[in-house]
């Protein structure tokens, strides 16, 4: 056994671009392990310090008036400071970085530090909390050392992988292990949903943000999250693929001020035994599509609903994240060919890749002090709102896209489609702003939310 693993190790030490598999030649080359890989990307990998400034939490004693008036302005919760710490990687000569949304995403202060102990301002230039991914930018920073991103799609399951990071704040370390499972979805823990590598290479607390490199030193992940319940590693640790860092990188180089995924304009279900056998499939795979917006791009290359999609770009999509990680690392403004079975037959269609369309005008309306519920945001349903709040496709109508102040006390959350004021029909922003200017001694909301029906009535 010892002979077979120093014989992978020794993978890492071939010049070759596609190392082979061969006995050590030499006592050098068993001394060596991974050693020569790790000096020449552990630089590139770096410490990030940030400090985030969080609403401290009100007494409830100070819900009551009489406590509020008596303490004055010290009832008010006072902001807290809390300090963050975790890894990233530098991607570029010029100081773009790679890191965690959950690490930098909310920072007011950013410091990193590489490891010739240079310390460098940073500010997020790129941010997105579902995918949990951060770009920083580096102050006055070039000919910095980087890594190159290799194409995850390439990466197969019992690879050898290095994880190296800054883990409880001990220093950088590295730790061996290998890929255990592709495309997993739905698994990882915080804010990151979608679609991911997973390694059984130590990831502790700390190494957020930090890089999963192969045994030629090339990037094919970045740490962001474990699967634990005592806090440290149980061996299942998942990272962002290295393809959609890509596409992170690309779009804050080009000025990005937000990630901008394409949108699908669709709703679809993952594939299971039962339907498979009922659409004839054999094996179980792709997802069934269920739904279409009627502007959706996939609607206008004639796809519909009960059409089971197998294929992206010559890559495999079983469920809905996959589909969506998919689009995502193919961006905006080309086109795909996706793979789907009707009847029967496999078939491809080019598929625009486009960002959801502001059509028809969403209306953006801020009711003013006028109104009864001013600070209160609404829009009308098109796809782009729809995409912004997470809406189903079905959503039309008017919706609220910030409930404000007051709106918030009468209990209207974000994504609440208004259906009637005092029983009114609401068919456009303007609607309801006229409505809410004088509606007399009762307020009565009707709201649509998560598919029912609530009535939300106040005495003025």
């Amino acid at each position: 056994m010892i002979r077979i693993l120093l014989t992978v190790l020794a993978i890492g030490l071939a010049t070759q671009p596609l190392a082979e598999t061969r006995v050590p030649a030499s006592q050098s080359e068993i001394a060596l392990g991974f050693a020569p890989v790790v000096k020449r990307s552990a630089p590139a990998v770096v410490n990030i310090y940030a400090k985030i400034i969080t609403e401290g939490r009100a007494n409830p004693l100070f819900s009551d008036p009489f406590f509020r008036d008596f303490f004055g302005g010290r009832a008010a919760p006072r902001p807290q400071v809390r300090n963050s710490l975790g890894s990233g990687v530098i991607l570029s000569p010029d100081g773009f970085v790679v890191s965690n949304y959950h690490v930098v995403g909310m920072a007011s202060e950013i410091r990193v530090v590489t490891t010739d102990r240079r310390e460098f301002d940073a500010t997020v230039v790129l941010a997105d909390e579902e995918t949990d991914i951060a770009i920083l930018k580096l102050a006055e920073a070039r000919d910095l050392p980087h890594l190159n991103l290799r194409d995850s799609d390439h990466v197969e399951v019992g690879e050898l992988a290095l994880a190296i990071g800054n883990p409880f704040g001990v220093g950088q370390t590295v730790s061996s292990g290998i890929v255990s499972g592709l495309a997993r979805t739905g698994t990882a823990t915080g804010n990151a949903r979608g679609y991911f590598i997973q390694t059984d290479a130590a990831i502790n607390p700390g190494n957020s943000g930090g890089a999963l490199i192969d045994v030629n030193g090339d990037l094919i992940g970045i740490n962001t999250s474990i699967l634990t319940r005592s806090g440290g590693s149980n061996g299942i640790g998942f990272a962002v693929p290295a393809n959609l860092v890509a596409e992170f990188l690309r779009q804050a180089q080009a000025g990005n001020p937000e990630f901008v995924r394409p949108w699908a304009g669709m709703t679809g279900q993952s594939m299971t035994a039962d339907i498979a056998e009922s659409l004839g499939l054999d094996p179980p795979m792709g997802f069934v599509v269920a739904d279409l917006h009627k502007l959706s791009p996939f609607a206008a290359a004639g796809f519909r609903a009960g059409d089971v999609i197998t294929h992206m770009d010559g890559q495999e999509v079983n469920s809905p994240p996959e589909m969506m990680f998919r689009m995502s690392v193919a961006g905006i403004g080309g086109s795909s060919v996706v793979t789907r079975i009707r009847d029967g037959r496999a078939e491809e269609a080019e598929v625009s890749m486009i960002a959801a369309p502001d059509e028809p005008p969403a209306q953006r309306t801020m009711l003013d002090d006028g109104t009864i519920l001013p600070g209160l945001v609404l829009a009308r349903a098109n796809p782009a709102v729809i995409a912004d709040l997470g809406l189903p496709i079905s959503a039309e109508g008017v919706v609220v896209v910030d409930p404000g102040r007051y709106g918030a006390r009468a209990g209207l959350r974000r994504g609440d489609q208004i259906a009637a004021v005092n029983g009114a029909a609401i068919e456009a922003p303007a609607d309801a702003e006229a409505l809410l200017r004088d509606p007399g001694r009762w307020l009565q909301l009707d709201v649509l939310r998560q598919g029912k029906r609530l009535s939300l009535r106040f005495r003025l």
